[in-house]
């Protein structure tokens, strides 16, 4: 019976190996740096989860665990630099009866932001985004920190949001700014309250933030 959970489990992991870095996986040769590992666990814990495969390299070659000293850091990045601090599930695999690969799984935190203490004091929010961590954007802070108290919407949150009605329109709060002729410090306003509500969500095209619309009760 353990050969063949064993081999599931080789299996298993695999499987997660040939699906590469994604939105909610990484891999992680060797884990040496602490507050970097936390930007991650930021990342994950502020989109839909995720998984950290530690003792894969970058390319997907399935080198093995080499310090297990990994584990600790891992935990230290969660409890000693994210705020509030990050749970993780740890689970070890075997591939070819001597090469061990942690996997960390992380959740979607149903607090956020997640944030991360940095060097230099200031808390810093991190969201994935396909395979990298981006720094959230401040509007995404404010929204999701006005998540749990949100207030009802006035007839002019709804008449922005109605600017989003066709499908995939996409606009930064200066382009929104003008088309409502309004000041950016309002439309700023204005957007924090409608994805607070789940009206409106954030997309990074590669270089910056937009706006979308969202269904009702969609997460940013």
């Amino acid at each position: 019976m353990k050969d063949l959970q064993a081999i599931r489990g080789a299996e298993l992991l695999r499987h997660m190996v040939a699906e590469g870095e994604h939105e909610r996986q990484d891999f992680k040769y060797t884990i040496s740096d602490a507050r970097k590992i936390a930007r991650s666990l930021s990342a994950f814990a502020n989109h839909s989860g995720g998984r950290l495969l530690i003792g894969v390299k970058d390319n997907g070659v399935i080198a093995g665990v080499r310090n297990e000293e990994d584990i600790y850091v891992v935990e230290q990045a969660a409890e000693r630099y994210c705020r509030p601090s990050v749970p993780i599930a740890f689970k070890a695999y075997r591939v070819d009866g001597t090469i061990r690969v942690i996997v960390a799984e992380i959740e979607p935190s149903p607090v956020r932001p997640v944030t991360v203490a940095e060097a230099d004091g200031l808390l810093k929010a991190y969201y994935r985004v396909a395979d990298e961590n981006i720094a959230a954007h401040p509007l995404m802070v404010r929204a999701w920190q006005a998540a749990s108290g949100a207030e009802p919407l006035g007839s002019g949150h709804y008449a922005m949001a109605a600017m989003f009605a066709a499908p995939g329109t996409r606009m930064d709060v200066r382009e929104l700014a003008l088309a409502l002729h309004v000041s950016v410090g309002r439309v700023e306003d204005m957007v924090v309250a409608l994805a607070a509500a789940g009206l409106l969500h954030f997309v990074y095209d590669g270089g910056r933030f937009l706006i979308e619309g969202a269904e009702p009760d969609v997460a940013i």
